[in-house]
């Protein structure tokens, strides 16, 4: 005799198959807030990135996204705070290159860079540049990496705090031009430019953003970005590769990511909004008004970007016999 309807529920869901046991075990995403967790200050590029792509993600999730600011020791406390959260896509992180320096950086970390992590998908990049004194006779690349190779040792080169970025980009540029030359960390951005236009560096490697209005104003001069392609801020300024310096290839650049384990159908779905999110007009918008350059990939090249990222950052450390710290 056939079992009736509700027998036959009662007989699944002893067994543990009853269809609601399903939908309790994967609930809807989102069910709740989420938060993206930034290792810088608030009013930094990093922020307002994160800060225009989550106006564009709240809007298409239906969720408030909100922004949770953990500045300090190199990222690692705003990096660790993410590893360790429930990994069901309400918690994220924004990564960057500096997330890559500091695993190459760091004797030992709470958390490990690559499998603590899933990489959703970048946000945009934003070049690096080579920059002069507005009155400096070099006038492009070429003409300064000449006057390097006839004075050996008295190039300065300036740029901000030692195992940042920008530092390491300075030696990575020594190091491609096979110049001999002092690379001179400063503390932060301001303090490089008032160096830069007070003539006690010949040149600084630094974001170009941040530099801009400087170049605008005509203090400063650039002589190339260390992007693999022109910058969009300053289409007809050439690239180091294209002066010459083939090795020169260095770009800061922010992307989200998830705490290792999330599943899969988050992951798509986050990627697949951000994408969208990044696509939109207004957001495009606000991150050129930041010099940051959109650009959205899929989790695999995010994962393949922060793994090359680690092994570059790695070889110019060790090369530059900086201390791990």
């Amino acid at each position: 005799m056939p079992l009736d309807r509700r027998t036959a529920l009662r007989a699944l869901a002893a067994a543990g198959l009853a269809p609601w046991g399903g939908l309790q075990a994967q609930p809807a995403f989102p069910s709740k807030p989420l938060r993206i967790v930034v290792p810088f200050a608030a009013g930094g590029v990093g922020d307002l990135t994160a800060r225009a792509v989550a106006t564009g993600l709240a809007a298409r999730l239906g969720q408030p996204v909100v922004i949770d600011n953990r500045p300090g020791a190199g990222g690692v406390v705003a990096a660790d705070a993410v590893a360790r959260a429930e990994p069901d896509g309400h918690t994220l992180f924004l990564m960057s290159n500096g997330t890559a320096v500091t695993a190459s950086l760091f004797k030992a970390l709470p958390y490990d860079t690559v499998a603590g992590f899933t990489p959703i998908s970048t946000l945009g990049v934003f070049d690096i540049a080579v920059l002069v004194p507005a009155d400096s006779p070099h006038h492009t690349l070429g003409q300064l990496l000449a006057h390097a190779r006839a004075h050996p040792g008295r190039l300065n080169i300036g740029s901000i705090n030692t195992g940042s970025t920008q530092h390491l980009a300075a030696e990575l540029f020594k190091s491609s031009a096979a110049i001999d030359a002092q690379v001179v960390p400063f503390n932060g951005t301001p303090a490089l430019i008032t160096a830069l236009r007070g003539r006690q560096v010949d040149v600084g490697v630094e974001i170009l953003g941040p530099a801009l209005p400087q170049v605008r104003a005509g203090a400063l001069r650039v002589l190339a970005v260390a992007s693999e392609q022109r910058s969009a801020a300053l289409p007809d300024l050439p690239t180091a590769a294209e002066s010459g310096v083939k090795g020169f290839v260095a770009a800061s650049w922010n992307a989200l990511a998830a705490p290792a384990r999330t599943p899969r159908a988050v992951v798509d779905r986050l990627q697949r909004e951000v994408v969208a999110s990044v696509a939109t007009p207004a957001v495009q918008q606000q991150l050129r008004a930041l010099n940051v350059e959109p650009r959205t990939s899929t989790p695999e090249q995010a994962a393949a970007l922060l793994k090359s990222d680690i092994e570059r950052w790695r070889a110019v450390i060790e090369r530059a016999g900086i201390p791990r710290q």
